[in-house]
Parts: C-alpha cells; sequence; structure tokens
C-alpha cells in the first residue's frame, strides 16, 4: 500500500501506531546504530524508496515549544565540526530539510536531561533527539528525500528520564500525521 515509504522510528514505541501496510524500520538509539540500519535498509533495496518519513520523540529546548514539529533545519551537535574544519576536513554538520515549519533539530548521541546542556543547545536550536541527523546524512548519501517528523516528549530537564511514560501519546500524534499527511487516509 505504502510500499514506495519507509517510516523510520529508534524505537518500537515510538512507532506502535504507525498505520497497517506501512514499511517500518525501527533502528534502536542514536546516531550509528540509526545510519547503520537506515544504510543497510537502503542498499538491500536501491531503487524502492521515493521517500524516508522518520519518526520519533524530541526533547524542547524552549519551554514554549510542545506538541509535533517537521523541522527545517538538523544539526549534529556533538561533533567537533569547526575545529575539524579547521584542521582541513570538510565536516557537514547542518542540513536543510524543505518544506519544514521553520524548527531546528539537534541531533547527538547524548540523552538531554541536564537544564544547563538544554540552554547551550537552546542558543542553536529548537527541540533535541538522538537520530535524525544520521538519517538525513544517509538519505543525502543515497539521494532519498527524508522528513523527519518529531513530538515533544519532554523539556530536556530532570522530567525527560520519565521519556517512557510520554511515548505512547507521542506516538499516537505519530501515526494520525502519517495517516493524514504523510498516507492521507483520513
Amino acid at each position: 500500500m505504502y510500499d514506495d515509504v519507509l517510516v523510520v522510528s529508534a524505537t518500537r514505541a515510538e512507532a506502535a501506531h504507525v498505520p497497517a501496510g506501512a514499511r517500518l524500520l525501527i533502528t534502536g538509539l542514536g546516531k550509528v546504530r540509526s545510519a547503520t540500519a537506515l544504510a543497510r535498509e537502503l542498499t538491500a533495496e536501491p531503487d524502492r524508496y521515493r521517500r524516508v518519513i522518520n519518526i520519533g520523540t524530541a526533547g524542547a529546548l524552549h519551554r514554549r515549544h510542545g506538541g509535533l514539529y517537521l523541522p527545517s533545519r538538523v544539526v549534529e551537535h556533538d561533533i567537533s565540526a569547526e575545529a575539524l574544519r579547521a584542521l582541513g576536513y570538510p565536516v557537514q554538520d547542518v542540513w536543510e530539510i524543505p518544506g519544514g515549519d521553520g524548527s531546528v533539530l539537534a541531533t547527538g548521541d547524548t540523552f538531554v536531561n541536564d537544564e544547563a546542556e538544554r540552554d547551550r543547545l537552546a542558543a542553536r536550536a529548537d527541540l533535541v533527539d538522538m537520530e535524525a541527523a544520521a538519517l538525513v546524512h544517509v538519505c543525502g548519501e543515497f539521494g532519498v528525500p527524508i522528513r523527519p517528523v518529531k513530538v515533544v516528549s519532554d523539556h530536556a530537564d530532570d522530567a525527560a528520564m520519565d521519556w517512557p511514560a510520554a511515548i505512547d501519546a507521542a506516538a499516537r500524534d505519530l501515526a494520525a500525521w502519517l495517516a493524514d499527511t504523510a498516507f492521507g487516509e483520513r
């Protein structure tokens, strides 16, 4: 039914309510696991997908943020890109995503639940997750468009440790977006 769209999620819990018939890839948490799983899938079926949709939760870096976001920019926040570029090694750490809502998503392998870290990241982004930049990078390498879709699950502070309690509501919001927008069923 949706054979040319690949829905990618880090966890089964975040994808618990994905519409039946959708092609779904569960990657595991973090940049390495997500990049490896997606690259493996796109290599195995190089001409199958016309786009990838990355669904999942994100921490809000500003108190005013909540709900569902379609980021316009993804940044990799935990790579020393500036230092590497100064050494002569060009590193891409920012990707523009067409058709977004203007929000900026920072990706890193650190689970952000510290207010000082949140405030540091808030200077350059609205949301934080652990997979999107890696997935965007892989899709760029394979020439497949990607749309990250994130639902705020916490505010990247002490309460972030309650993340598991917020997943089901977020998964329902993500599934509704898929049904309404990506797959146009409702």
